[in-house]
């Protein structure tokens, strides 16, 4: 076997090893109880929509989805609304301390997010954010906006200041430069910092499950719930774990090419 084929070998093993999961999430999502739990087959012997309909029909299960899209977006929006001054700053202007600065921020994303679930706990219920989107979406910041300007100070400074310079001569004001020059010279690498933070705050359950009880409580913390007195709803639950894998395939999707571009050129 040549080198060629053992890579393309290699690959087709590697490919089907990471499928295998979301291949079987998926026949069992289509599949009733009693066969997940009575035989093993490839595909569903008797054929069903009807876990789908309950998520689709049910309050207590779409309305997670609802609200982890709502306080996901918010973050997003936030993250990047801040990451990119932020970023822009450390690119072009030196401080004292501006390196330290630049790593303590970093070192944030790398605590784990149980050291601050007490504070935003008691922080959010004596001011009357618990159980709100923007409680979550804010303590979500605490993460993504240092991974956003660390990953947007690398795009940032790969932008010669001439640019800048020739903005000014031109008379343009810094917001309206920033705004209508700068940032689309820089849109891969806000597609990959709004992708990356898209997926950090989908994926994140620990702050979203301890903020939240009711009205904002997010499809990662309805899924643990699905444990009854007969037991685990294995096919509702696989039909809502398929639906949570959906909303990440789309942003992929509508910023493939940003991405692309962003791992080829920026800090990623």
């Amino acid at each position: 076997m040549t080198m060629s084929k053992r890579k393309g070998f290699g690959i087709t093993v590697y490919i089907l090893f990471v499928l295998a999961p979301i291949y079987w999430l998926l026949n069992m999502s289509f599949k009733t109880n009693q066969e997940i739990l009575s035989s093993l087959t490839l595909w569903p012997e008797t054929f069903t929509l009807a876990n789908y309909a309950t998520i689709f029909t049910d309050p207590s299960w779409y309305s997670g989805y609802i609200n982890s899209m709502i306080y996901v977006s918010i973050n997003v929006v936030i993250t990047l609304v801040v990451a990119l001054p932020a970023a822009y700053a450390f690119s072009r202007y030196k401080f004292v301390g501006d390196k330290h600065l630049f790593f303590w921020l970093l070192s944030n994303r790398m605590a784990p997010p149980a050291v601050f679930l007490l504070p935003f706990f008691q922080l959010y219920s004596s001011i009357g954010l618990f159980d709100t989107h923007i409680a979550v979406a804010l303590a979500h910041c605490l993460f993504n906006v240092p991974l956003a300007v660390w990953i947007l100070e690398g795009f940032i400074s790969g932008v010669p200041r001439e640019y800048d310079e020739m903005a000014y001569i031109d008379g343009y004001s810094f917001p309206k430069f920033f705004i209508k020059i700068f940032i689309p010279m820089i849109r891969s690498g806000i597609g990959v910092t709004a992708f990356f933070a898209f997926m950090f705050s989908w994926v994140e359950l620990l702050l979203a499950r301890t903020l939240t009880s009711v009205d904002a409580q997010p499809i990662g913390a309805i899924m643990t719930r699905t444990v009854g007195a007969s037991g685990i709803d294995w096919g509702v639950l696989s039909a809502a774990g398929v639906l949570t894998i959906i909303p990440g395939l789309l942003v992929i999707w509508f910023v493939r090419n940003h991405v692309a571009t962003g791992f080829a050129l920026g800090r990623v």
